[in-house]
């Protein structure tokens, strides 16, 4: 087995791009209209639209590492319609949903074409298969209901699904085709020369390590200070270090690999299309996306299945450690169980990332802070990839008084669920996913 990725937790989307140079960090002092907090998704797509609208305006991203070196270039690259924590029933809201985060993946798929980004992406669908005859029933049933509301989404019995991937003892599964994958680091540092040249300040290996609310927003980092007149909380599960919503998010690190590229008869075997991804329903999900031209050499990535694959530490620890062999070991154990086919394919890049649950897996944007200028976007779930992009159109919509469209969807200023503090956080989650096999989680 290779181990060149091993010991570094280098995610696949990180390794094998070309030289990155960091801008240097902040020195000095810096006066600025906004100031946001984050090098993602969030933090990256919110100063995109707010230059966009607001060309004038002088605004600066403050990253802690490096561009994408959380988990907007960590995950699992699955770009998915839906909102994680909200099952629509009336068609009407599920086509509201919809709507939204398919606007997502269209303006991340128009800006890459807009800007000519080198950027690996595909929108070649998304499968949610079912291990569970009552799991399948309902969502046979809910696509009836998308059906009339004019959503792509289709309902796919065994053997139709079997045309597309090959399963074993599923019972069907929910084929979305506008879903696709992308390769976040990619996105993010080929959009910054965009954003550099439009006058958006860059400054990364620079911590914020403290926040001073008021009229004007100051902040602190280890070599200078910026004036705000507003700041964006673009850190997701890194947030409540910065002392926001410490009672509803939790970090669990994700853990995932890659395989080293296989020969297309590999994949075609499975039934694979190009770029296809999939989930499953179990409590503990696995998720995968195959990545990569179609008549070529390509990777399977792969996460979840187990609570092995999902680990949280003590004290919303988010620092990025080796993955563990045992979290290692029981994803590739369930990636066999799915597919046996790939036991001679070999691993070749293994990475953990950390995900900002919350208790309902609902995640919530707006604005907050006594002189309303403290905008923010966290609790993504796992979702966060469309979720992410999409917030910084919101978060600018929110910022301009020119949000009605948004009011009304389930994440708008939406209050996360209380979670106690350590140590009955550790406590409490711990035995709770070895007694019942998934995270703690309330509707």
């Amino acid at each position: 087995m290779s181990a060149r990725h091993f010991d570094d937790n280098q995610s696949v989307w990180l390794a094998g791009k070309k030289p990155y140079t960091a801008s240097p960090p902040l020195a000095g002092k810096l006066d600025v209209d906004v100031a946001i907090i984050g090098g993602g998704f969030t933090g990256v797509s919110t100063a995109y639209h707010l230059n966009a609208r607001f060309p004038n305006k002088a605004v600066a991203i403050l990253e802690a590492r490096t561009l994408a070196n959380g988990a907007s270039g960590r995950n699992g690259g699955q770009m998915l319609n839906w909102v994680h924590g909200v099952d629509p029933e009336e068609p009407e809201r599920a086509r509201q949903i919809y709507d939204a985060t398919q606007d997502g993946i269209d303006t991340v798929l128009s800006i890459i074409a807009e800007h000519g980004l080198d950027v690996p992406h595909d929108q070649s669908g998304h499968v949610d298969m079912f291990t569970d005859s009552k799991n399948a029933d309902a969502a046979a049933e809910a696509a009836e209901r998308w059906e009339r509301a004019g959503l792509p989404v289709r309902f796919l019995e065994p053997k139709e699904l079997g045309s597309l991937i090959a399963f074993d003892n599923t019972h069907g599964g929910l084929f979305d085709p506008r879903a696709g994958y992308l390769d976040g680091a990619a996105f993010l540092r080929e959009l910054k020369p965009v954003l550099e040249r439009r006058g958006v300040q860059i400054f990364e290996n620079s911590v914020v390590s403290r926040i001073r609310e008021g009229r004007v927003v100051e902040l602190e980092t280890e070599g200078g200070s910026v004036r705000a007149d507003a700041i964006v909380l673009a850190t997701n599960a890194y947030t409540p270090h910065l002392g926001y919503f410490r009672s509803g998010i939790v970090p669990v690190h994700s853990h995932v690999l890659a395989t080293e590229p296989a020969d297309p008869t590999t994949w075609s075997g499975l039934g694979f299309p190009r770029g296809l991804g999939f989930t499953d329903d179990r409590d503990r999900l696995s998720y995968g996306t195959l990545i990569g031209a179609p008549g070529t050499s390509r990777r399977l990535i792969f996460g979840g299945g187990s609570n092995e694959a999902y680990d949280y530490r003590f004290g919303n620890g988010t620092r990025y450690e080796h993955p563990s062999e045992n979290a290692a070991r029981a994803n590739r154990r369930q990636l066999l169980s799915y597919f046996p086919s790939l036991r001679d394919v070999e691993i070749s890049h293994r990475w953990s990332g950390a995900v900002a649950l919350t208790l309902s897996r609902l995640c919530t944007m707006g604005v907050r802070g006594a002189h309303r200028n403290v905008y923010y976007a966290v609790g993504y779930s796992g979702h966060g990839v469309t979720l992410a992009n999409l917030a910084g159109k919101i978060l600018t919509d929110i910022y301009s008084d020119a949000d009605e469209r948004w009011r009304a969807l389930p994440f708008f200023q939406q209050r996360l669920r209380y979670i106690p503090p350590e140590p009955f956080r550790f406590v409490g989650y711990h035995a709770y996913t070895r007694l019942v096999g998934r995270s703690p989680r309330a509707s």
